[in-house]
């Protein structure tokens, strides 16, 4: 349900915007000759800002590789350093069980 609240609080700007900007336009990458003719403004808007949200989210989710990585070397440390600590136990609990040497 509040994904569905979420999807029309976005959505429905989104569809007000592409159908009040019909205008054509042109595009032109600089450097080459590449355009493309009559492409609606909300059209060219939309994928800019499409585009930069994937670039933007790929930044984030590279720049937090190196935690993870860290995190998962950590809790493999943890996991040993629990399990030599469990052998320890044992060793302790089975030398306290045996008789007093004379």
């Amino acid at each position: 349900m509040v994904f569905l609240l979420v999807t029309l609080i976005i959505s429905v700007p989104l569809v007000l915007f592409a159908l009040s900007n019909q205008e054509p336009v042109v595009l032109a990458l600089w450097p080459t000759d590449y355009t493309l003719h009559d492409v609606p403004l909300s059209i060219a808007i939309l994928v800019a800002l499409a585009v930069g949200f994937l670039l933007g989210a790929f930044m984030v989710w590279f720049s937090t590789l190196t935690h993870r990585r860290r995190a998962r070397r950590a809790e493999r440390k943890v996991r040993l350093l629990e399990a030599h600590v469990d052998t320890l136990k044992a060793r302790t609990a089975t030398s306290a069980s045996l008789p007093p040497a004379a």
